[in-house]
């Protein structure tokens, strides 16, 4: 995907002009999830749990190299073939490789977040094969040629109405077919691909380092099939997904369920030993393992930013920022948004390209306190802010507004000054957003007039 999210405070404000509805879907879906989370968590000692998973995150991304070692063992005497990515043009030749190795015509995908950040489905597509996403959602906005808008819930900036346009000028389904109707049509499809697909294409929740073993979590059984229907199985790894021992699974995938859907569980946990062997009926032919840097070696060795390499891609902080629920996902510009994506894309990208994002928040501290890590976002956010303005990247009218609020802030005299100048303003000069400073406080606030008192004042007179 090509990263756009530079224009994020133009495509918020287009949004919101323009696709009310995605606020109203988006905040309707997140809100069901956080609540579902908060449940989730209240059945455990989740405070333990997260400080667990922290430190455990923590040994490994602190001794990642000899676990990657360890893994590629495991991996290996398991019966897969492992391959390393510097970045994503190493990833997609490698998965072209395989693909024309094995003579590879169709592809069905699990849903992937590393796949979207590689851009490989538009490479599969340009090698002339056929590619089929499998999650439910993903397959509505595959159709659609629009990119995921929440790590966990790709389709949750759609409404029923328009999912249900969609199928009917596609499928031919009823204007007013039910949910498992539609449903219904998209499992016959997907159900072809599965018994067609020379290839499967996954991600990975997590890859034990002590036994090799890839453990992916799902709620509609399409891994599953893409994993093991194939005669060929390709998962790609970002080098940060590992855990050190088989017994660390047993607390992440519940952590991870409950965080992500509020389950106590995923509905179907996979956990992937290797290809087929000799006298199995099921499984694939080959198994490959693509572990991928695309920068977070260097994320890695930043002193202050490295945290945010414990994410497990739940999506809780998502569901949780009340930023992300006007917009949804695709005005943040890249495959990771909200909260973990303005501090992930400055991560992976650099912030040249990502300057918006780590302002994109009202550092309410919501993310910090739902993530199942305990990866400080708010803190990060304030370091890329800081990082910003040292490197100048700043507007210069922004910049020249800090200033001179830091200068009336620290001035008293100039303080009593600038608020008898705002109050003095006529209505209109708000209304029409013709005072540049404010313009971007007052959009979308509407109602906004000048007061002829101060609060002092109207404090001292009792008004208040």
């Amino acid at each position: 995907m090509k990263p756009a999210a530079n224009r994020y405070p133009q495509e918020a404000a287009r949004v919101l002009r323009e696709e009310p509805q995605v606020r109203e879907s988006v905040t309707g879906a997140t809100l069901n999830f956080d609540s579902k989370r908060r449940q989730a968590y209240a059945e455990v000692d989740a405070e333990a749990w997260r400080h667990w998973a922290e430190g455990v995150k923590n040994h490994l991304l602190m001794h990642l190299d000899q676990y990657l070692a360890q893994a590629e063992t495991s991996l290996q005497r398991n019966g897969v073939q492992v391959h390393w990515a510097e970045d994503a043009d190493d990833a997609r030749r490698i998965v072209a490789g395989i693909a024309r190795k094995g003579g590879v015509r169709k592809v069905v995908k699990a849903k992937s977040m590393i796949s979207e950040e590689l851009g490989l489905n538009p490479m599969l597509e340009g090698m002339g094969l056929e590619v089929l996403e499998t999650d439910l959602g993903e397959y509505i906005i595959q159709l659609l040629n629009q990119p995921p808008s929440h790590i966990v819930g790709p389709a949750i900036h759609l409404n029923l109405a328009q999912i249900r346009q969609l199928f009917h000028q596609r499928f031919q389904t009823p204007p007013e077919a039910s949910p498992e109707e539609l449903a219904a049509v998209a499992r016959k499809v997907l159900r072809e691909g599965f018994l067609t697909a020379d290839m499967g294409l996954s991600g990975a929740n997590f890859v034990v380092a002590e036994t090799g073993t890839l453990a992916l979590i799902e709620n509609e059984g399409n891994i599953r099939l893409s994993t093991s229907a194939p005669r060929i199985h390709v998962a790609l790894v970002g080098l940060e997904k590992l855990l050190p021992r088989f017994s660390d699974l047993a607390i992440f995938l519940q952590l991870t369920a409950r965080a992500a859907t509020g389950q106590r569980l995923g509905t179907f946990v996979s956990l992937i030993q290797g290809p087929r062997r000799p006298g199995e009926p099921d499984g694939p032919e080959e198994v490959h393992v693509v572990f991928v840097d695309n920068g977070r070696s260097s994320l890695l060795a930043d002193l202050e930013a490295w945290e945010t390499l414990r994410c497990v891609r739940c999506a809780a902080c998502l569901n949780a920022c009340p930023v992300y629920r006007q917009t949804g996902g695709h005005a943040y510009g890249y495959v990771y948004s909200g909260p973990i994506g303005a501090i992930l894309s400055p991560g992976l990208l650099g912030l040249e390209e990502t300057k918006p994002l780590p302002y994109a928040s009202s550092l309410c501290g919501a993310c910090f306190q739902a993530c199942p890590v305990r990866i400080p976002i708010p803190k990060l956010l304030l370091t890329w802010r800081h990082r910003a303005v040292a490197e100048g990247l700043m507007p210069r009218l922004e910049a020249a507004a800090i200033k001179g609020y830091a200068l009336a802030m620290t001035q008293p005299w100039l303080y009593r000054l600038a608020s008898k100048a705002l109050r003095l303003l006529p209505e209109k000069a708000l209304d029409n957003r013709v005072v540049p400073v404010v313009r971007a406080w007052v959009e979308g606030r509407a109602g906004l007039k000048p007061s002829p008192k101060s609060f002092q004042q109207m404090w001292e007179a009792g008004e208040v």
